[in-house]
């Protein structure tokens, strides 16, 4: 902003900070009707980011929450549309809002992550592929936007926002995953919102990595032992995460039902939460983390 100011774009630059605040004021209204808080609007070089505790949201409303910013823009695209229509005069102090929210509105829908269109992708493809395969095709996917944005801004304008861009996606599509980590199914965003839960029927031979693989982070986990045709055991997502600690990832889950004296150690070694083995859900838990940004 110091530099625009120098170089006479300071009108510019605020008019693409103030488009951006209003980009995620649609985000944090979404989130705010659905009962979630927004604890701050986080701006960058890239752009802009509403801090927001959405766990336990709905596939449904996550997808209208990362839609809810480019509506903002696109609903102001339309409003000037109107307005040049009606009074044409008013063209030449409005282009630059025009040009501005076309542009966020073009750049948060392309189907790159963390973008919003990417997140949009996400929520359509968790549907029909696994989360690391809808994960794998969506980095590929921003590499590609980044390709294209580096080659408009070689053969076609001098955009530093377009350079700024294409940097920011290639850096994302190289980001980790992040770990997984304790989820407090406690917590009274989550109980308030409700808990959705999954019960999961199983053979013996499961291991704890694949009763790992069937964590999401938004329901609780219930693993049923299926034998003869009937149930002959239950295992929480509590007592999943408290065994595991004791055995290897490709020990079988049920096969040590009843608690040794080893197992009984290994668990009193445990802090309280960890090794919790209640049978709803209302303790700590293991999952992946969930996102609490919207970023544009």
């Amino acid at each position: 902003m110091a530099l625009c100011a120098v170089f006479g774009g300071l009108t510019n630059i605020l008019l693409c900070l103030a488009t951006a605040l209003l980009h995620e004021c649609g985000h944090i209204f979404y989130a705010a009707s659905c009962g979630f808080e927004c604890s701050e609007i986080r701006i960058m070089p890239y752009g802009a980011s509403a801090v927001c505790d959405v766990e336990g949201i709905r596939p449904r409303q996550e997808l209208f929450l990362v839609l809810a910013g480019p509506f903002v823009n696109a609903a102001i695209c339309i409003f000037l549309a109107g307005l040049w229509w009606f009074f044409p005069e008013t063209y030449a102090y409005t282009d630059t809002v025009m040009r501005a929210n076309a542009a966020m509105l073009a750049i948060n829908l392309l189907p790159a992550y963390p973008l919003d269109g990417g997140k949009a992708a996400r929520c359509a493809l968790n549907k029909f592929l696994s989360e690391r395969t809808a994960y794998i095709v969506l980095k590929v996917v921003a590499l590609l936007c980044a390709a294209a944005l580096i080659f408009i801004f070689i053969f076609v304008e001098l955009n530093l926002s377009v350079a700024v861009m294409a940097c920011f996606l290639v850096a994302s599509a190289f980001e980790k995953p992040q770990k997984a980590r304790l989820i407090d199914f406690s917590s009274a965003g989550r109980l308030k919102h409700g808990i959705e839960v999954r019960h999961v029927l199983c053979g013996e031979d499961i291991t704890f990595l694949q009763a790992f693989r069937l964590l999401d982070g938004k329901r609780y986990l219930i693993l049923q032992l299926c034998s003869g045709g009937e149930i002959a055991d239950e295992l929480t997502q509590d007592e999943l995460y408290a065994r595991a600690a004791c055995h290897g990832i490709y020990d079988r889950v049920f096969l040590h039902t009843p608690l040794n004296g080893s197992e009984n150690n290994c668990l009193q070694a445990l802090p309280s939460a960890m090794a919790s083995t209640q049978s709803t859900p209302n303790a700590t838990a293991s999952s992946t983390a969930p996102e609490s940004d919207e970023k544009s």
